[in-house]
């Protein structure tokens, strides 16, 4: 399930982005409290602006409501109705599908609630499991950017990933 974030999360936030193994392709932590306290307090800041172009919801199991992860969809471009998704899981929670059923929410809101044309995505071509997960989606690899992020152990390529409105087959 997908939820709006509330400033608590910043703990839940916190078990993952602590880890080593969840930044490895990222420009950001592993965080420090602080730094997971920040990221919720900013994304409740832009989930008010007017107009949204952030929206991160919390991830949370059905059965317990246990927020394991968080998705997001970023307005990249309103005129043309683009717009970005991204996912993380908590490391407890890999290879379970919740990666591939958020990012196919995020893509289902992305056209039925935003409207948007196009949904793109990068990940790290190291990252198996997010390309994995992004094919399952339905998105198509449109190509390799090269050097197109710096990060911990130097530039990083991005494999980038699209699904267009006609494309989306509502499940």
């Amino acid at each position: 399930m997908l939820r709006e974030m509330e400033e608590n999360d910043w703990i839940d936030v916190h078990k993952y982005a602590s880890q080593e193994m969840v930044c490895r392709y990222q420009p950001w932590g592993p965080n420090s409290e602080q730094e997971s306290e920040e990221f919720v307090k900013q994304v409740i800041i832009d989930a008010k602006k007017k107009p949204r172009s952030r929206f991160v919801f919390a991830i949370t199991l059905r059965e317990n409501e246990e927020m394991i992860g968080a998705g997001e969809i970023n307005i990249r471009d309103y005129t043309n109705r683009v717009g970005e998704i991204a996912y993380i899981v908590n490391p407890q929670y890999w290879g379970k599908g919740y990666a591939t059923e958020v990012a196919k929410l995020l893509i289902a809101y992305s056209f039925t609630d935003l409207k948007l044309h196009r949904i793109f995505a990068t990940c790290d071509p190291r990252n198996i499991g997010s390309l994995k997960v992004l094919e399952k989606t339905g998105m198509s690899q449109e190509g390799r950017m090269r050097e197109v992020l710096l990060i911990k152990d130097g530039w990083r390529d991005s494999l980038l990933y699209s699904i267009l409105e006609q494309e989306w087959i509502r499940e």
